[in-house]
């Protein structure tokens, strides 16, 4: 179970409303209903909490590229919604790098040529492994009053509603959560 809901800053304070992410398929497509949500190009916050194992923040300002936050890159990465959040360059990985075996170059085995089974699922491993630990901009809050290290305390059970409540938004979200 999920809950993502937008922030969007305006003359008048916050104001939330709850989106569905289904047909959101790429980082890019979350951007742009940001965007949507603030006609004047203000600050939108995406919030996401995942089953109370992690949260994200995604901030939208304008036209700038999108700053993202990520409680648990493990967690996460367990969930199709983490997955739009946890880009290669969020987790120091080179662009358009392939985690996946070169099928074309397997035997039978599923190894490749002249590799043991054992070296390929270290290697697969290394690959795979995502830190459960934060990752991300972790600065992404100073400006609105949550400090670095006030973000890296928070627990995902409660997150959002601590966020929301420095924010001074969070009536706001809770008529949509």
């Amino acid at each position: 179970m999920y809950f993502a809901a937008l922030l969007a800053r305006t003359e008048d304070g916050w104001e939330a409303s709850d989106t569905e992410l289904d047909d959101v398929e790429t980082l890019s497509d979350l951007a742009d209903l940001a965007r949507e949500a603030s006609p004047d190009e203000d600050t939108v916050l995406v919030l996401i909490e995942q089953e109370d194992s992690w949260f994200g923040v995604v901030r939208v300002d304008g036209e700038e590229d999108p700053r993202i936050y990520v409680s648990d890159a493990a967690a996460a990465r367990r969930s199709a919604y983490g997955e739009l959040l946890l880009t290669d360059e969020l987790l120091g990985r080179e662009p358009g790098a392939d985690d996946g075996p070169d099928l074309d170059a397997l035997d039978l085995d599923g190894t490749e040529d002249g590799e043991s089974e054992e070296d390929d699922e270290e290697e697969g491993a290394a690959a795979d492994a995502v830190p459960h630990s934060p990752v991300g901009d972790s600065e992404i809050l100073d400006d609105l009053g949550i400090s670095e290290k006030e973000l890296r305390a928070l627990e995902a059970d409660d997150a959002l509603n601590t966020i929301a409540e420095a924010l001074g938004a969070s009536e706001v979200l809770e008529t949509v959560r």
